[in-house]
Formats: structure tokens, C-alpha cells, sequence
């Protein structure tokens, strides 16, 4: 990848962090640690792959996005917000009674936003259906979901991969935020979906295993993606929870809390430092 781009990509990322934190403590309340954890992902989709136009939200032509994992919306919101499809004051109003942007993706009422989600494992459901549903029609546009690798315990998710790749579906492409923690410790002790990759195979779906937070894995997965056919794609994206707030990396207990006064300005400084760190290259 082209050094400028990756340099844009990586600003955009920690601005979507930036959002997202800001969201979180306006709330005082949400999910900041796994909405961290994806928030490179978002970047490389809406800032470089994905076909979208805020102006026309749902037009028809356009790539779909679904967050699974809805309850990690505050980084989706975010990117959503930096590419135009609302103000990015609307994140100082996230779970605010009346707001427009609540605690999981309402795809009636938040432009850009392809699928209500918020019950772990049906968002990837929806997407398969959005991907048949393209099949179908002869459209050419893809789908995107991202998943939690805590999700991936839920019954559900394996019910779709069987769809998928029963219906052969390769323009789905999945990735599983593999950042190690869900609400209640690490998903290797809660219920371990390990091997993840040789799971998804085994159902049928090409893998791929990238470092989440890697522009340049990021791109060659999703390249590698688009050239397969006959089937759907997995990416398992090793991520790292709360990634770029000192005190929230790998900490499990930031997967549903939000910073106070003192915490929120060490985690805007961190995140600022890095963007600066960024500027100056």
C-alpha cells in the first residue's frame, strides 16, 4: 500500500478512536474496548474500499456494511460521522434520550448504517441474506459484516456460515475481530472458539488470518477476498482490545464501561499522541 494512503488510513482510524471515546463518556455509558479493537477495519472499508455515497445513503448500488457485534457501534457511528453521513456533533449526544445514535445500529433512523443489530449473531445472518439477495438480483456489490470472536459462541453464526457457503456466496466477506476478551474474561476460558480459522473452513468459507491493525494485511485479505470464488471469505482479524488507550489494551474491564473525567482526558491524550505522532512522519 501506498505510504501516503496508509498514513490517512491510520489518522482516520485514531480519529474514529477519538470518537468513539468521546461518545462513550458523553453517554457515560457503552463498549469502548471492542469498539477500539475494529476501528482499522472500519477505516480501510469506508475510507478506501467500500463503494458508498452519504449523499444517497441507500442507494441501491452501494456496498453493504453490517456490525454484528452491534454493541461495539460507538467506532462505527464514528466513521460513519467522518465520512459525511452526519455531523460528527452527534456523537456527543450517543445514548442520549430522543438522540439519533443509541446504544446499537438503527438502520431507521442513523444514515448509512445497513442492519439493526444489537442481538449477538443475527447481524451476520442479515448479511448473508444481503448477499443472496445481490446473488439474486445480479448486483455487483459486496458485503461486509464484523463479528466479535466472543459472538462467534452463538449457535447462530455457524447456521449462517452454512448458508453461505451452501448458497456459495462470495461476495460475503466476514471478519472476526479476534482481540481475545468478551464481557466476562477471555473467550479461550469462557467457551473457546479456537481453532477460529479451521472452524470456518471446515464450513465451508475461505480463511484468512491478518494482524487487524496491519493496513497492509488488511488490504491483501480483502483483495484476496474479492479474487475468491464459489465461496465466502472469513478474515480473523488478531486485534487488541482497547487498542491505543493505555489503560484500556487488553484490559477486559473496558469491554462495557465508560471513562471518567480524569480517564477520558488520559485516553484523548493518548489517542491525540498518536495522531501527532502521525502528523509529524
Amino acid at each position: 500500500m501506498d505510504e501516503q494512503l496508509k498514513r490517512e488510513l491510520k489518522k482516520k482510524a485514531c480519529r474514529i478512536r477519538l470518537g468513539a471515546v468521546e461518545g462513550v463518556f458523553c453517554a457515560k455509558a457503552g463498549h469502548p474496548g471492542g469498539a477500539l479493537s475494529m476501528a482499522d477495519i472500519l477505516a480501510y472499508l469506508y475510507f478506501k474500499e467500500m463503494r458508498v455515497d452519504p449523499a444517497n445513503p441507500a442507494w441501491e448500488d452501494r456496498d453493504r456494511f453490517v456490525l454484528s457485534k452491534g454493541h461495539a457501534c460507538p467506532s462505527l457511528y464514528a466513521a460513519l460521522a467522518l465520512r459525511g453521513f452526519f455531523p460528527m456533533e452527534e456523537m456527543k449526544t450517543l445514548r442520549h434520550p430522543g438522540a439519533m445514535l443509541q446504544g446499537h445500529p438503527d438502520m431507521k433512523h442513523i444514515p448509512g448504517v445497513d442492519m439493526t443489530t444489537g442481538s449477538l449473531g443475527q447481524g451476520v445472518s442479515a448479511a448473508c441474506g444481503m448477499a443472496l439477495a445481490g446473488k439474486i438480483s445480479r448486483k455487483d456489490y459486496r458485503v461486509y459484516a464484523i463479528l466479535g470472536d466472543g459472538e462467534i459462541e452463538e449457535g447462530q453464526v455457524w447456521e449462517s456460515a452454512m448458508f453461505a457457503a451452501h448458497n456459495k456466496l462470495d461476495n460475503l466477506c466476514i471478519f472476526v475481530d479476534n482481540n481475545g476478551l468478551q464481557i466476562d474474561g477471555r473467550v479461550a476460558d469462557v467457551c473457546s472458539p479456537y481453532p477460529i480459522p479451521e472452524k470456518f473452513a471446515a464450513f465451508g468459507f475461505h480463511t484468512i488470518t491478518i494482524n487487524g491493525h496491519d493496513f497492509d494485511q488488511i488490504e491483501a485479505a480483502v483483495k484476496d477476498a474479492k479474487m475468491t470464488k464459489g465461496k465466502p471469505t472469513a478474515i480473523i482479524a488478531k486485534t487488541i482490545k482497547g487498542k491505543d488507550v493505555s489503560y484500556m489494551e487488553d484490559n477486559v474491564n473496558w469491554h462495557g464501561a465508560a471513562p471518567n473525567a480524569e480517564q477520558y482526558e488520559i485516553a484523548v491524550e493518548d489517542l491525540k499522541a498518536v495522531l501527532a505522532g502521525l502528523e509529524d512522519e
